[in-house]
């Protein structure tokens, strides 16, 4: 993998990770809501920790939970740099999980609002899971908490941003 160093935020795209998760689903309904989220926030905070740790600073992490087979698996990683994107492309790609391999890739995206259903954000899509814009899951508020994420819409887990100072004197109408 070979990028030119712009110190740009990067994309990370990774496929085949969550296929699991989406089997367990149809599982007769043996498996509570919350038995699911917190495997699901065992899941997120392993990966996103993982990630953090061994490639960079994470400024998105978007878990795909869609069925159709050109996004069932995939997660999107922005990087705040390209050199950290294409780090972790380079060393996932040599990983394997849940016994499949892990196929990693650059992607040109790094503003994901546009590739994000609206109306699943809404719990209104009529498409369910074969919808071709991303279903993206969300973690829990205290995971969100723990790992010092803000949810930006519904779903869409990113690092907070630090406040500006105001100038004295100055406050914000409502």
């Amino acid at each position: 993998v070979s990028t030119q160093s712009t110190g740009s935020p990067a994309t990370a795209t990774l496929n085949t990770v969550t296929q699991g998760a989406a089997g367990a689903r149809g599982n007769g309904g043996a498996f509570t809501e919350e038995f699911l989220q917190q495997h699901y926030d065992d899941f997120f905070e392993d990966i996103y920790v993982e990630l953090e740790e061994k490639y960079g600073p994470v400024l998105e992490l978007n878990v795909c939970e869609n069925l159709g087979d050109h996004l069932i698996g995939n997660i999107y990683i922005l990087f705040k740099s390209e050199e950290d994107a294409a780090k972790c492309v380079e060393s996932l790609n040599n990983r394997w999980f849940d016994k499949k391999p892990i196929y990693a890739e650059l992607s040109p995206v790094t503003d994901f609002r546009e590739a994000c259903c609206r109306q699943h954000e809404t719990s209104e899509c009529t498409r369910g899971g074969y919808c071709n814009f991303l279903h993206v899951k969300p973690c829990s508020r205290e995971l969100r908490s723990k790992l010092g994420l803000e949810n930006y819409g519904k779903g869409r887990n990113i690092k907070k941003k630090s406040s500006r100072n105001r100038s004295p004197g100055r406050s914000r109408r409502h």
